[in-house]
């Protein structure tokens, strides 16, 4: 018997960071450089210099001269030069002045007592397992006591300040005010007397790197590989940047070696040893700060070491984290209404380019003889094959490729062309969400694009307008099977953001689904049964809907073929809601009974649909079906039917347009006599409005009345069969607002929200006079598309278009960067098996995901089970015959399952139980069903629920971005609120652009206004200048004269004398005339300088209110009066007598953080999230927003996302390097002498590791050699 020895694949489990020393930089050298040349006349690379050929090779044919392997095999070596003269390492610039401030310049000693170092080493020794942030939190401390410090404690010598000038230049200032330079030998010296146990304390790792390794003595040089030499068409070589920095450190390092053994001038020898410190700083760094980059002969900046680590196509970002792939292809999208919405159209040009491997079987052997025999040249065929010893044959060069085919046995591999039904990844950029990757299943088919079907659009945000996509072959089997099983389209349909579908009906299908399902719409026997058979229906046709005079069938009929037998549902569709109709789609046992099918039965991004109902009651393969059946349907129908819109469509009768045009004249009127109000001083005032800004609302709103009206003609006048209204009406394209731009008029044109003023001075524009009060001078367009724009209107127009293209372009990439803020810190948060969030430390972030368990993306429309909907499914089937169960019977049912349920799902289904007459039977299946499906809808362990957040609210962030362009000029769908407010909160910024309040009252002055208005003058921050008319200077009695104005006093709830109060501070001698209402501030002693400054003093001088706050205003709000600000402070409005406490609330979210405490902070962070989110018309499932607020305050205060908050603090330095700030981090984890777990996902990117969430969750133990033996 023998046994077998299994060998576990090597993987890394960690790295740790450090600094070499010396001596192991010369262990690790195969070759001193000093020789600055790299080839000689013949071209050879000359021994001792930088492309000597032992630092390996580079051309085919060489041999490398140290491992004798050629340049595929040859990984390269490491050489090194001998620094002349040590040399600062500009990366520990900051380190070595930290550790020079805090230690003596004589002994080397921490400059605090012995005593207190001794207390810092126990508590280090006893607590830091604990407390993993107590040596940050100790090394803080030293370097506080230190830097106070006059003498050292430890051998008297006296403290001198040491000064830094980046990158690399230190001085000691001595104690006659000069500075003295210290050179990298001097400090080297300085760091060398630094003991272990002080270092230590510092929050360094003495073992990793001690502090004279900062300064260098010996730097180590690449290899060849990764500064390769290219030869240029001329024949010259061309030496890669970092060859150019190295050839000047060994130029420069010579001449400093000469000018030490020929005994040059000091003077000399400084210039020459700082020309080295530069060459070396711009090494490491050719954009250090304060020094100039080092330049090519072209005049281009060189890349050296930290330009090639660091940004978008540095190493980490453009090489580790992400990098490009094999067996992809990439080309143009175009629609095909014929396809399956899982399928892909692949040319068949890329199927013959990309391959799968496919194991030889005895089942498939003869099979892929074949494939063999056709080779590269002819479909379907293989491009190569795979022999057991892992020798790899290419069939393009193989002359026989029968003998191949023949020799095939059991066990080889081939890699054959790209067939029907392979499993294949398909992509568009940018991947928002995970709906933008997923599987589909190829279709091989002619010509040269990617098939899609249209109805897949939306979750690829994808048009064909010139979209290009792309697809990758799995190459494993395990590969394969999770992109069957988690990435199929069908599986996608319902959406994560928030629980209802992505994937149904667009554009004409909708139009299709309006026209089939109208109840004029009537189909002769032969074109029904050519329609059924088109969506696969293969049984017997129903009875014709009318008999005589000759059977026809209703468009209902056909639609219901494919509805699934025993389906019940009612909804509201956009048609009927247009109409002020409700719930006219009537689906009674499988049958259309009433109503049209559009966007709200069938289209995509619409909850509670139908399409909605058939996914989550029948499952994601049965709306595969009923989609593939029913948009193929409507597909032939619109084709053979016809639907176009035309330039007729967009004609209305005269007798309207005289009454659009009489509409938009009575406009103009009132704007005129508004004008002539305000020109005349008869303009009403409005209170906290100048008389300008009144007098523009009330012109925005004469002109939006004459908009409007213009819209209800049309309505009033459009039949319901033309084109343009089924599209809108039906939710296929446009809106009512693009038909009345059509075919009445634009309406007013805006930039930034406000009629168009900038230009000329007076006039926008030098085509109208000054001062011109006609609306047309101000971008107010009353021309129609149909009629055509004048050039003016045509320009006014091109504003508003160009802001909105500005306004994309600005802000796709402002939610581009929230969204990788967002995903960088999430993207490590999983689901454990206990239901818990936590991150790779095992720290937990939720008790339970979403505070019930519950996956937004197996939800029903964010709630766990749609209990109304199962309780009607179930009461069909209720006998009538059987007792009715009583309230307390039904308590009795519901008690036996409370256990399973939370409060929310508790409540409704006892109130779902109670509202319906029932059987015991009823409400038994009632309750045991809701416990099966809320087990169902529960998320699965190894969820990546971080990801899934981030991505769920920075994709819709990015959407309100992508939809201003749609709106250009409209002020009403302006988003510029939004995203900024979006980015403000997921940065918890200190202070909100536009901090708000809304202070309610309590009983005693909430009902009365002027009880309510007191309490705002208490508020409002009033200051001498707000109530001051005028102010002057009285230079014979040296004293500031102001004269206060009544009715802003009055206004304000102030008197003469508190004014008055409030100016008696310190010197000045304040008198007081209340009849007048004057007051004098004078001095004792002044001068004309003084008396400005007082002058500016007393106007800023705070009377009365609280800082900050520098409007209010009044709001009615059920019966109460509300105070709203601008501006907040919620401690100091706590403390003002009439406020409510318990209802008064900020969009300040760090005021409540610290005012009410974190839990009321995290709150306020979900609720402003979902109402900017809802304000936009986008849904997102409350469980995502949950999660980003848990995050950024479970460690009791608020953090933003970024890499000051969430992504900065991440215990992988590997995944901090590679989102920002890539070389301090690997700086600073090199000093420490930090270690990489390798617990997350990016840093097992980068290694390619196994990504620790999903099904790379899963650990697989096995036993080592000899724990036991496999037979």
């Amino acid at each position: 018997m023998s046994s077998m020895m299994f060998e576990a694949p090597k993987v890394v489990r960690a790295i740790k960071f450090g600094v070499f020393l010396p001596t192991e930089i010369r262990k690790y050298s195969v070759v001193e450089i000093t020789i600055p040349e790299t080839y000689d006349e013949d071209g050879l690379p000359i021994p001792g210099g930088l492309m000597d050929n032992r630092l390996g090779v580079l051309e085919p044919g060489q041999v490398c001269g140290t491992c004798g392997n050629p340049a595929p095999e040859c990984p390269g070596h490491f050489g090194h030069i001998e620094l002349a003269e040590p040399v600062v390492h500009a990366s520990f610039a900051d380190d070595i002045k930290q550790l020079l401030t805090v230690t003596c310049r004589s002994c080397g000693r921490l400059l605090i007592p012995e005593a207190e170092i001794e207390a810092y080493r126990k508590e280090l020794e006893e607590n830091a397992p604990y407390k993993p942030d107590l040596g940050e939190k100790i090394a803080k401390e030293i370097y506080a006591k230190a830097r106070k410090a006059k003498i050292c404690p430890h051998c008297g010598a006296k403290k001198l300040e040491v000064e830094f000038t980046r990158p690399h230049i230190f001085h000691e200032i001595m104690e006659d005010g000069s500075a003295v330079r210290l050179t990298p030998a001097v400090i080297r010296e300085r760091l060398e007397k630094i003991t272990d146990d002080d270092y230590r304390l510092l929050g360094y790792d003495p073992s990793s790197a001690r502090p004279e390794w900062f300064v260098l003595q010996v730097l180590p040089v690449p290899p060849v590989s990764m500064r390769p030499s290219i030869t240029l068409e001329s024949g010259v070589r061309s030496e890669d940047d970092l060859t150019h920095k190295l050839v000047d450190i060994v130029r420069t390092n010579a001449r400093v070696k000469e000018a030490k053994e020929s005994g040059s001038p000091p003077l000399i020898m400084q210039d020459l040893m700082d020309l080295l410190q530069y060459h070396v700083t711009t090494y490491f760094d050719n954009e250090a700060s304060s020094i100039p980059p080092a330049h090519h002969r072209s005049g281009r900046p060189l890349k050296t070491l930290s330009q090639r680590l660091k940004g978008k196509e540095g190493r980490f970002r453009g090489s580790l984290s992400g990098k490009r792939v094999d067996f992809s292809a990439r080309t143009v999208i175009s629609p095909d209404p014929s396809m399956d919405i899982s399928e892909v159209g692949v040319p068949v040009e890329v199927a013959k380019k990309l391959t799968v491997p496919e194991r030889v079987t005895p089942w498939n052997i003869e099979f892929l003889r074949e494939l063999v025999r056709n080779g590269p040249g002819k479909y379907p065929g293989a491009n190569y094959i795979v022999r057991p010893d892992g020798v790899k044959i290419r069939l393009e060069f193989v002359p026989d490729r029968d003998a191949y085919a023949s020799s095939l046995e059991v066990g080889y591999v081939v890699e054959r062309h790209l067939m029907n039904g392979d499993v294949v990844l398909f992509n568009r950029q940018p991947s928002l969400h995970r709906m933008s990757i997923m599987a589909h299943y190829v279709r091989v088919l002619p010509y040269r694009t990617f098939r899609l079907h249209p109805a897949v659009c939306p979750p690829y945000n994808a048009d064909f307008d010139g979209d290009e996509m792309n697809l990758h072959v799995p190459q494993g089997e395990e590969a394969r099977s999770e992109a069957h099983e988690l990435m199929s389209v069908q599986g996608q349909i319902i959406s994560p953001r928030y629980g209802g579908p992505i994937i149904g009906a667009i554009r004409d299908y909708l139009s299709a689904g309006y026209l089939l399902t109208k109840d004029d719409t009537l189909l002769d026997p032969q074109t029904f049964a050519y329609l059924a058979y088109e969506g696969g229906y293969t049984g017997p046709l129903p009875e014709p809907a009318v008999r005589d005079p000759t059977p026809m069938y209703s468009g209902k009929q056909l639609f219901s073929l494919f509805l699934p037998r025993g389906f019940n549902y009612v909804l509201t569709s956009r048609w009927a809601k247009s109409m002020r109709k409700r719930r006219d789609v009537v689906i009674r046992d499988g049958q259309l009974v009433s109503g049209i099918i559009d966007k709200a039965s069938i289209g995509a991004e619409e909850p509670d649909s139908l399409l909605h109902r058939i996914v989550k009651d029948y499952g994601n393969e049965e709306a595969r079906r009923f989609l593939n059946s029913v948009l193929k349907v409507l597909k032939e129908y619109i084709t053979d039917r016809g639907f176009s819109y035309g330039y007729d469509d967009l004609e209305i009768p005269a007798d309207v347009k005289a009454q659009i045009k009489e509409a938009v004249d009575d406009a103009y009127r009132k704007i005129q006599q508004y004008v002539d109000d305000y020109m005349n001083g008869r303009m009403t005032p409005v209170r906290g409005l100048r008389l300008e800004d009144v007098l523009e609302q009330k012109i925005m709103d004469a002109l939006g009345e004459a908009r409007d009206r213009a819209g209800e003609l049309l309505e009033r006048v459009l039949p319901s069969n033309n084109p343009g209204v089924i599209m809108s009406r039906t939710g296929a394209r446009g809106s009512s607002l693009n038909l009345g731009q059509m075919m009445a008029l634009l309406g007013q044109q805006a930039v930034r929200g406000k009629r168009i003023k900038r230009g000329y001075r007076h006039r926008p524009l030098p085509h109208f006079k000054e001062g011109e009060p006609s609306p047309d001078a101000y971008g107010f367009v009353k021309s129609s598309f149909r009629d055509g724009l004048t050039p003016i209107e045509f320009f006014y127009h091109s504003m508003a278009g160009r802001e909105g293209l500005v306004d994309t372009a600005v802000r796709t990439q402002q939610s581009g960067y929230m969204q990788r803020r967002l995903v960088n810190a999430m993207e490590h948060l999983r689901v454990e098996y206990d239901y818990t969030v936590r991150d790779p430390e095992g720290n937990i972030i939720q008790f339970t995901y979403g505070e019930d368990g519950i996956d937004p993306a197996k939800s029903d429309h964010g709630e766990a089970v749609n209990l109304d909907r199962l309780a009607d499914t179930i009461m069909l089937n209720d006998d009538p015959s059987e007792p009715r169960a009583t309230p307390d019977e039904k308590a009795s049912i519901l008690s036996k399952y409370e256990g399973d349920l939370n409060d929310h799902v508790r409540d409704k289904l006892r109130s779902v139980l109670m509202s319906r007459e029932m059987s015991v039977k009823s409400a038994e299946a009632i309750c045991s069903r809701a416990i099966q499906m809320i087990d169902a809808a529960k998320i699965e362990p190894g969820e990546a629920a971080g990801i899934v957040s981030a991505q769920s609210i920075g994709e819709p962030g990015t959407q309100m971005t992508l939809r201003t362009f749609h709106f250009a000029g409209v002020k009403e769908k302006d988003v510029t609120l939004g995203l900024p407010r979006l980015i403000e909160l997921v940065d918890a910024r200190k202070q909100p652009s536009t901090p708000v309040m809304e202070i309610y009252l309590d009983e005693e002055h909430r009902r009365d206004r002027d009880k309510a208005l007191e309490v705002a003058r208490e508020i409002l921050f009033t200051r001498v200048g707000d109530i001051a008319s005028s102010v002057e200077i009285d230079y014979s009695t040296g004293s500031v004269v102001i004269s206060l104005n009544r009715g802003l006093l009055e206004d304000r709830g102030c008197t003469v004398e508190e004014v008055a109060k409030a100016l008696s501070v310190g010197k000045r001698k304040v008198e007081y005339d209340s009849d007048s209402a004057t007051i004098s501030v004078s001095l004792e002693s002044f001068d004309i300088t003084s008396l400005y400054s007082l002058r500016d003093k007393v106007l800023r001088t705070r009377v009365k209110g609280i800082a900050g706050i520098n409007r209010v205003s009044l709001e009615e709000r059920d019966g109460e009066w509300v105070i709203v600000t601008s501006g907040s402070d919620l401690r100091k409005v706590f403390q003002i007598p009439g406020v409510d406490p318990t209802r008064t609330r900020t969009n300040s979210i760090n005021e409540i953080a610290m005012v009410l405490g974190i839990e009321a902070a995290r709150q306020a962070l979900i609720e402003e999230m979902l109402s900017t989110l809802e304000e936009q018309g986008l849904e997102v499932d409350v469980r995502h927003i949950m999660l980003v607020a848990d995050l950024m305050t479970h460690k009791g205060i608020v953090q933003q996302v970024g890499r000051h908050g969430v992504a900065g603090t991440k215990a992988s330095i590997l995944a901090r390097a590679a989102f920002e700030i890539t070389v301090p981090t690997l700086a600073e984890a090199a000093a420490k002498g930090e270690t990489d777990e390798l617990r997350g996902v990016t840093e097992n990117v980068i290694v390619g590791g196994i990504i620790p969430v999903g099904t790379g969750m899963v650990d697989l133990y096995m036993s080592s050699a000899g724990e036991g033996d496999v037979q």
